[in-house]
């Protein structure tokens, strides 16, 4: 019997091994197949049938097309990570009944709609961290009964809908850190009866999300720390399983005495690196263990007595140490005598008023002919409808309005009666031409606006009256030619402006003007050939700057300063031919990825990259020309590095490039075009290094750059044998 499987399984190898794809690795043994960094824009059809693990990191699949995997319904592993998807197709997973792991992180992906992820019966997680989702449409999880870990940190989202997570009923682990939440439904967590640990720092949520989190009856831990929370009202968390909250690093200024009264399980509780001059005794929290309040400028007076009174009675550890007054500054909490704590400092100053709740609106029943209207998703569509005029009298409590591919020409003025709950707005390839002042007058909670594939060519800021809390508008695929000037004067609360694909040639100063909290800006596939130097300067808090696909000759330096917290700039495919010094230096301290590919490089300094360092995370520079690459050592944070399709010379001048790539664990694709003897291996892997001096050495030595194939010309001058006081050598054909 075991020489019949060792038959089979020799057997299945042959009569597969033709069938791998380039330009992937496959094991028919364990049925794993990679295909890593290979530049596939498209699944291949000829991977094997009985295949369990694929991974397509580091592709250009920009689309998941309906279907996509339906020779493969045996995979168990699929990743997709930094493979530049942008689209998930309705119906681009199907067949994939057995699937219990997708990685979808680091891609392009900005929404998910309700049949994205359908087929996916048996997945336990599902990772699209670092995506730019800015929308999740109810019911886009409603076939992953089986998933147990959702990850979704790193994205754009600013509002959770009622019944968002619908469906995911054996959820344990759900990852929303480092988005924009600032609204969530009071139903946005309902159905999730196993989830156990809720992720939330890092977001701008003001208020406790108190109603919304009363949902959770079996969550143990919650984070939300790194929020603009400034109180806690009475009873204000009432999670009857928590046992761990983190508030940490928020902008805490008081907290009610029973604020956690309806936890009655909470064990610790993290305040610390807040505003907080002290607590009042928390009544109800019986069995609380430990309160950090480390960071806070906590005054030790008579004010502080019963709280340090309560922490000794109920038996609570706390941390935490005297910022006042002067003669307790530094003594920790827990080495305090009530005699030291004295009378005669002010009071602090009175809580802050509890945030009020917006007044709820009866759902009318009401929904306008040709259109659907839900009740329970709050939702209202009337897309490919063939209408020619915005239709009106629709529910109240509307949410989302769904009107795509109609035939508008023209939003008039207050357009939108009556929708004053309205939070996202779908207008996408209507035909508009334009959107008249006012347009959106009365939609005091619009966050989301799609205006894509319509024939806009100009804006004002008037159009904008009445929608103060816009944050992503969406204005790609039109008929601009430069940047509204002013148009955003009016949206104090932008965080996405989407520009791409249009036809500007020139970003303008004062171009963005009022949009100060914009933290991406979208500009890909137009015609910009200049940045003036103040044209981005507004956007202090901007984050991504996609550029890709455009015209301009040079990197913009200047226009990069005043951009402190930059973390992604893309650059590929455009016609910059040089680099030159400190090219990136005004977001030095920020930048974690950037990307330079497919632009036809032929120099780059060596001092390029001066003040990059630890925090560059992926460096993209495949598929150029350039003479030389400046020196990297010191990039220790690299996840990703592709040197894919540069022609690199592999003689003894590039060893230490070999040899730093060589001690790094990632796939970067380098690979020889020259000498002939070499043309076609890894620079990792070619042996055409191990006859070059001091092969055996571990040491780099010093430089500013190594060098490529077209830097290889014949030395006229004598060698001296020395190397040069900076900079590896050149190669030499």
């Amino acid at each position: 019997w075991g020489l019949c499987l060792l038959t089979a399984a020799l057997v299945l190898g042959r009569t597969t091994a033709t069938s791998c794809p380039a330009p992937c690795v496959c094991d028919n043994l364990r049925a794993h197949v990679l295909c890593l960094n290979g530049n596939l824009t498209a699944i291949p059809g000829t991977i094997q049938e009985l295949t369990k693990k694929l991974n397509f990191r580091g592709n250009s699949i920009t689309v998941i097309p309906v279907g996509a995997f339906l020779a493969t319904p045996y995979l168990t592993h699929l990743d997709l990570r930094h493979c530049k998807v942008e689209r998930l197709e309705e119906g681009a997973f199907r067949g994939l009944g057995r699937l219990l792991y997708l990685n979808l992180a680091s891609n392009g992906i900005a929404l998910l709609y309700q049949e994205s992820l359908d087929g996916l019966s048996s997945l336990r997680q599902l990772i699209l961290e670092g995506n730019r989702i800015e929308e999740i449409q109810p019911g886009a999880f409603g076939h992953l009964g089986s998933l147990t870990i959702l990850d979704l940190r790193a994205n754009a989202l600013v509002y959770l809908p009622d019944m968002v997570f619908q469906g995911l009923q054996a959820l344990k682990w759900l990852r929303l850190s480092h988005n924009a939440l600032h609204v969530l439904g009071s139903e946005a967590f309902t159905a999730l009866p196993a989830l156990r640990r809720l992720s939330l720092d890092h977001n701008e949520l003001q208020a406790l999300p108190g109603e919304a989190l009363a949902r959770l009856e079996a969550a143990t831990r919650l984070d939300l720390g790194h929020n603009p929370i400034t109180y806690i009202a009475e009873e204000a968390l009432a999670m009857t399983s928590l046992k761990h909250l983190f508030l940490d690093h928020a902008a805490l200024q008081d907290v009610a005495p029973e604020a956690f009264a309806g936890s009655p399980q909470l064990r610790t509780l993290d305040l610390r690196e807040n505003q907080l001059r002290g607590l009042p005794p928390l009544a109800g929290a019986g069995g609380l263990a430990r309160v950090s309040l480390a960071g806070n400028p906590l005054l030790c007076s008579c004010l502080l007595r019963p709280f340090h009174s309560w922490l000794a009675r109920a038996r609570v550890q706390a941390e935490g140490s005297c910022a006042a007054p002067p003669a307790l500054r530094g003594r920790p909490l827990d080495s305090l005598r009530p005699p030291e704590m004295r009378c005669g400092h002010p009071l602090p100053p009175p809580s802050p008023p509890t945030p009020s709740e917006q007044p709820r609106v009866a759902d009318s029943g009401r929904c306008p002919r040709g259109c659907t209207c839900s009740s329970d998703f709050h939702h209202g569509s009337c897309a490919n409808g063939d209408l020619r005029e915005i239709p009106r009298g629709f529910p109240g409590d509307t949410h989302l309005l769904d009107l795509r591919r109609n035939i508008f020409r023209t939003v008039p003025q207050t357009a939108f009666p009556g929708l004053r709950r309205l939070v996202s707005l779908h207008l996408q390839s209507c035909g508009i031409q334009e959107l008249r002042p006012g347009a959106l007058r009365g939609l005091q909670s619009l966050l989301y606006l799609y205006l894509a594939d319509n024939h806009l060519s100009t804006l004002s800021a008037a159009t904008f009256e009445g929608a103060p809390q816009l944050a992503y508008l969406d204005l790609d695929h039109n008929a601009f030619t430069h940047l509204p000037t002013g148009a955003f004067q009016l949206l104090p609360n932008l965080i996405s402006l989407h520009l791409q694909h249009n036809a500007i040639g020139e970003l303008e100063g004062g171009a963005l003007a009022g949009a100060g909290k914009l933290r991406w800006l979208y500009l890909a596939g137009n015609t910009i050939g200049h940045i003036a130097p103040t044209a981005l300067a507004p956007a202090t808090m901007l984050e991504k700057l996609h550029l890709e696909d455009n015209c301009l000759p040079v990197v913009p330096t200047v226009a990069l300063w005043g951009l402190p917290a930059l973390s992604e700039l893309k650059l590929s495919r455009n016609p910059i031919k040089r680099v030159g010094y400190g090219a990136f230096q005004p977001v030095a301290p920020s930048l974690q990825h950037l990307y330079l590919d497919n632009m036809g490089l032929e120099w780059i300094s060596p001092g390029a990259f001066t003040g990059l360092g630890p925090k560059i995370r992926s460096l993209h520079l495949e598929s150029n020309k350039m003479s030389n690459i400046p020196d990297m050592r010191n990039f220790t944070g690299l996840e990703i590095l592709n040197l894919r399709d540069v022609p690199f010379h592999c003689d003894c001048q590039l060893l230490p490039l070999h040899r730093w790539i060589s001690k790094l664990n990632l796939h970067v694709g380098a690979t020889c075009e020259s000498p002939p003897e070499a043309q076609g291996l890894k620079v990792k892997l070619s042996t055409t290094f191990q006859t070059c001096p001091g092969w055996g050495r571990g040491k780099n030595g010093g430089g500013s750059s190594y060098k490529t194939k077209a830097a290889s010309k014949p030395s006229k001058k004598k060698r001296s044998g020395k190397s040069p006081a900076r900079g590896f050598k050149k190669s030499r054909a």
